[in-house]
């Protein structure tokens, strides 16, 4: 009896161990995302036609909103599909506020260009609007938002970055919910004025 209560507490205590030492060598799982204050990091993504986005030569215009969306966990999201109804029904509000709006669309690399294509369907994107493909999850590794476990690929989040690449805003949804309204986007960069 006593062997076997010892054999027991050693093989949890063994267990605990090794999820400590395969969580610590995660680095994704151990770095912060990008917060209030942090300079944000420069990009270069390309849009499903392959024109490319590049958020320092964007902010040169204006402030940017950067909007990571679940992208292809293996079926369009209805959260990232209303989340950017929204933003789309409030371009001209955007656009008032001089701001570009950029929406990344994370997934596994093979047909993630077909894939979100799929996901705009027949909407079109006004001028300041940029829908662009992190294949692979290289944008969502740097900036620290994959959301590594079955059928997930980024952690929902919104960015609000001035014109010095600062960034003023920062939500991060650990859930497919709580997305940043884009009433609240808009008055965040209200606020940079």
């Amino acid at each position: 009896m006593v062997a076997r209560t010892t054999i027991a507490a050693l093989t949890i205590a063994f267990s605990a161990i090794s999820t400590c030492v395969c969580f610590a060598d995660d680095k994704a799982s151990t770095a912060a995302p990008p917060k209030v204050g942090d300079k944000a990091g420069d990009f270069s993504l390309n849009s499903p036609a392959g024109e490319k986005v590049n958020l320092h030569t964007l902010l040169k215009q204006g402030p940017a909103v950067l909007v990571v969306l679940r992208g292809f966990p293996g079926y369009q999201c209805p959260l990232c599909n209303r989340q950017v109804g929204e933003l789309l029904a409030s371009a001209d509000a955007f656009a008032e506020a001089g701001a570009n709006v950029v929406m990344v669309y994370p997934g596994p690399g093979e047909r993630l260009d077909k894939r979100a294509q799929e996901f705009l369907g027949k909407r079109s994107l006004p001028k300041h609007f940029s829908l662009v493909v992190d294949p692979d999850y290289a944008f969502t590794l740097a900036y620290h938002l994959r959301w590594d476990a079955a059928s997930e690929t980024a952690f929902p989040a919104t960015f609000v970055i001035d014109r010095d690449g600062v960034i003023r805003f920062a939500q991060i949804s650990q859930s497919h919910g709580g997305r940043t309204p884009a009433k609240t986007m808009l008055e965040q960069l209200k606020m940079l004025k």
